[in-house]
């Protein structure tokens, strides 16, 4: 997939919006925690950051197409690697971290005053690391959320996210027999967000 073609194509979406009279363009930033962790590996939850910026395109009254760039922290703590040396059983624990700019496109929808039900595809572009091996430097996700919306434009925000694609090569990170906890080849980012987002004072 070529990421120059797909800035390209959401370039062009965005202008044609805001060159229709009814659609009312506000940027803005949002930012906060990230707990992240690995499918199917023995490890622990990984408590990180988020921050980016966002254009909300409001197209209907109950509808919004929100654009955004974020940097945000993934990973996993505590993975257990077994491996032997000199035919003895060791194990080490390694926390790892994936840092990556994400590029979404989120449809917001509006329900009562402020309440919002927030869904879209992202684009994870892998910008630093500290994974011994990799199948992928690239990921693709899916985000569902819910938020609350203030009238100053200040919002409460909590999604999901769901990696799309095989991040490690699980070979060498494999801990099967470390315990009874589940592991398995196909090993996705997991991601779940907590902060807030500011939308400033709309342009028309």
């Amino acid at each position: 997939m070529d990421f120059k073609n797909i800035a390209a194509a959401i370039l062009f979406f965005v202008v044609l919006l805001q060159a229709k009279a009814q659609v009312v363009f506000k940027p803005g930033f949002r930012g906060g925690f990230s707990f992240s962790n690995i499918s199917e590996m023995n490890s622990d939850y990984k408590t990180d950051f988020y921050l980016g910026g966002f254009g909300e395109i409001n197209i209907r009254k109950h509808y919004a197409l929100q654009p955004e760039i974020t940097y945000i922290r993934q990973g996993a703590n505590n993975l257990a690697r077994i491996y032997y040396a000199d035919d003895v059983k060791k194990v080490e624990y390694r926390d790892l971290q994936l840092g990556y700019v994400s590029f979404a496109i989120m449809n917001k929808f509006t329900f009562g005053p402020g309440i919002q039900l927030q869904c879209g595809p992202s684009l994870d572009i892998l910008v630093n690391n500290n994974l011994v091996r990799r199948k992928t430097y690239n990921d693709a996700a899916i985000l569902v959320g819910f938020a609350y919306c203030f009238p100053s434009g200040l919002s409460i925000e909590g999604r999901i996210k769901k990696g799309l694609y095989d991040v490690l090569e699980s070979s060498y990170y494999n801990n099967d027999d470390s315990n009874n906890r589940i592991f398995g080849d196909y090993n996705r980012n997991v991601n779940f967000q907590f902060g807030i987002a500011y939308a400033f004072s709309e342009k028309k």
